[in-house]
């Protein structure tokens, strides 16, 4: 994928400014958040995932945006955590490791889960670890062919972190779960499509154009509905019927009050495509 970093000084002696470990720009009211340290396949460190919660908090807040695209340069989506940069004390007191989990990695899971505009998981590579479970938390997922999914806690000898055991089972339902989790094999992005984890498989070459599309057609949709219709989802399995149906009556109530929507109603009755303005 590609990205836009900042143009070095000019004279004898300046020196280039190195390019941020995420990208990111404002493009037709998409948000497009690229993760960019390719030689290590976008391992993620602490800033990276600090920058991306925070980038996902301003998505959420901002009317000018209306949806979010995550993706990386190089060849790798996210190979995991930075372990090099994040590896706990050999000695740790009991609580710190989960107190990290809970600050860390799980906060960035929740963010893109929680995101209030939709959000699109451009896979470009290897997708391991906290990288896959990344994918997956996001709305809509569309992979190149060379893309990978690894559930590679097993390997390690760790148990999955950063939300993998609350989310495969839900996308996949808990048999499939467990043979992901527990083998740890590589799935091609065609088997991860096969099974429910992945939207669209599309040709390397052609990745960033298809986010593109699926952005747009993201951004030009009634935005408030669709954060109101990603509550009712993500909360869908979590809830019972009756709490369920609840709350889709409140959402529709407060959907109703929205510009969109009436404009949705009045371009019905007038027989025309509607313009929603994310308001």
């Amino acid at each position: 994928m590609s990205g836009h970093g900042p143009v070095g000084g000019t004279g004898a002696d300046a020196r280039p400014r190195p390019e941020p470990e995420v990208l990111h720009r404002l493009e037709d009211a998409v948000s497009w958040i690229t993760l960019n340290r390719p030689h290590a396949l976008n391992a993620l460190t602490h800033d990276q995932r600090e920058r991306v919660i925070e980038l996902l908090g301003t998505a959420s807040a901002d009317p000018g945006v209306r949806a979010v695209v995550i993706t990386a340069t190089g060849k790798g989506f996210c190979a995991g955590a930075d372990l090099k940069g994040s590896a706990p004390s050999t000695d740790p007191v009991p609580g710190d490791i989960s107190r990290m989990l809970r600050l860390g990695v799980q906060r960035l899971i929740a963010a893109v889960m929680d995101c209030e505009k939709p959000v699109l998981a451009a896979v470009n590579g290897t997708a391991a670890g906290i990288g896959a479970h990344v994918a997956f938390a996001c709305d809509l997922v569309v992979a190149a062919q060379r893309a990978r999914f690894i559930e590679v806690f097993v390997r390690r000898g760790l148990v999955p972190d950063g939300g993998g055991a609350f989310l495969l089972p839900r996308l996949v339902g808990p048999q499939r779960a467990k043979e992901l989790l527990f083998f740890g094999d590589d799935l091609k992005a065609a088997d991860a499509q096969r099974l429910g984890l992945v939207n669209a498989v599309v040709p390397d070459d052609e990745l960033e154009e298809t986010a593109r599309r699926w952005a747009g057609r993201l951004a030009a949709g009634p935005t408030r509905a669709l954060a109101l219709t990603k509550r009712l989802v993500n909360d869908s399995l979590c809830v019972d019927r009756a709490t369920a149906f609840a709350a889709e009556a409140a959402a529709q109530e407060i959907n109703m009050g929205t510009a969109d929507a009436r404009e949705g109603i009045r371009s019905f009755t007038e027989r025309r495509p509607p313009h929603y303005t994310g308001r």
